[in-house]
């Protein structure tokens, strides 16, 4: 017999039906809510499109690079429409010339070491900025124990007024170590440090992984300076001001591409680890967990934007040691580009929550 339209065996079912289809429609409705419309990548080429020959250049060989080495290596940037060239340009100097003579499109280089130029009237800017603190220490020669001991010694630069030369110098400065000689050694990190090893100097400033390795050879980690609580930004992607104007998308889509970078390096540390040994040659474990740790963990910014305080500080620390200042700190980065990821919904959808 039926009551109200249901068999009797189907009256128990109807609120327990009803209940969940409840639970469901306002389920759909809070999703519905927090919908994000970048489920699928704006930045993404379109289908059909031809890629684009870009050239990146990276101003020395460093694992805080590890970004770029990782997206080069695991081919990230193809989806956005690049066919990638990575080319190695030392210092920062030639690195500007070959950005603003077009030879190459983007430069991954500290941004310490470019803010001098940019600010002396190099028509370059920052656009995303995914390291911003210092990771370099100071190594020295077992007899030199404490950075005071350094008095009446050497350390090892590239070459007068590059970044190793200031970093070095301050260094000295602020710990009020007097009677410090800078010696220029030119070459590489590893290079100045075979050349402390030689006791042609006794001190070298460096990045991670190489401490490792001069603790293993037991020589001295002696100063980290990051304690020096100075303003620093380090490995940043430049672009010409010409390319800003006349190709934004492009920018915009590199942009993006190191931003899953970041998130590919930070969820797949094999490959990131990978990455780092094979462009610096390194295979000791300790070191590239190091390197890892270090550059993609401690000093990331997944927003990667360039700090406007930090930089107007460091442009005023270039004023005070001499250099002659032609552009305004806000005229030397761009921050639009990283700021669409956040409007658009991608970082959110990349890190989640």
């Amino acid at each position: 017999m039926r009551q109200n339209g249901l068999f009797p065996a189907q009256q128990g079912r109807a609120p327990l039906a009803w209940a969940l289809i409840r639970i469901w429609l306002l389920a759909a409705i809070f999703l519905g809510a927090n919908y994000s419309p970048v489920l699928a990548n704006p930045y993404l080429a379109k289908p059909g499109e031809r890629s684009t020959h870009i050239r990146i250049a990276t101003c020395a060989v460093s694992g805080g690079f590890a970004h770029l080495y990782t997206a080069l290596e695991n081919h990230l940037f193809d989806k956005y429409g690049f066919k990638m060239e990575h080319v190695f340009i030392r210092g920062s100097s030639a690195s500007l010339a070959a950005l603003m003579a077009d030879e190459i499109q983007f430069l991954y280089c500290a941004a310490d070491a470019t803010l001098p130029a940019l600010a002396a009237g190099v028509d370059v800017k920052l656009v995303a900025a995914p390291l911003i603190k210092l990771p370099y220490v100071l190594v020295t020669r077992k007899e030199i124990r404490r950075v005071e001991d350094l008095k009446g010694k050497s350390l090892g630069v590239a070459r007068a007024g590059d970044l190793s030369d200031r970093l070095s110098r301050l260094l000295v400065k602020k710990l009020n170590v007097p009677d410090v000689t800078m010696r220029p050694i030119g070459g590489s990190q590893t290079e100045r440090y075979q050349a402390m090893i030689a006791n042609v100097v006794q001190g070298v400033v460096i990045t991670p992984p190489l401490d490792v390795r001069a603790k293993n050879d037991g020589y001295n980690v002696a100063y980290r300076l990051i304690d020096l609580d100075i303003p620093f930004i380090y490995s940043s992607l430049h672009a010409s001001s010409r390319t800003i104007r006349e190709h934004p998308e492009t920018v915009q889509r590199m942009v993006a591409a190191f931003a899953e970078a970041i998130s590919f390096s930070d969820r797949n540390p094999a490959k990131a680890k990978a990455a780092i040994a094979k462009v610096m040659r390194v295979k000791d474990e300790e070191a590239l967990q190091v390197a890892y740790s270090v550059y993609t963990k401690d000093i990331v910014d997944r927003h990667m934007i360039v700090p406007a305080q930090v930089v107007a500080e460091s442009v005023e620390l270039q004023r005070s040691l001499g250099t002659p200042i032609k552009r305004k700190p806000d005229d030397l980065y761009d921050n639009s580009f990283v700021n669409n990821l956040d409007k658009s919904g991608f970082l959110r959808e990349l890190w989640g929550r």
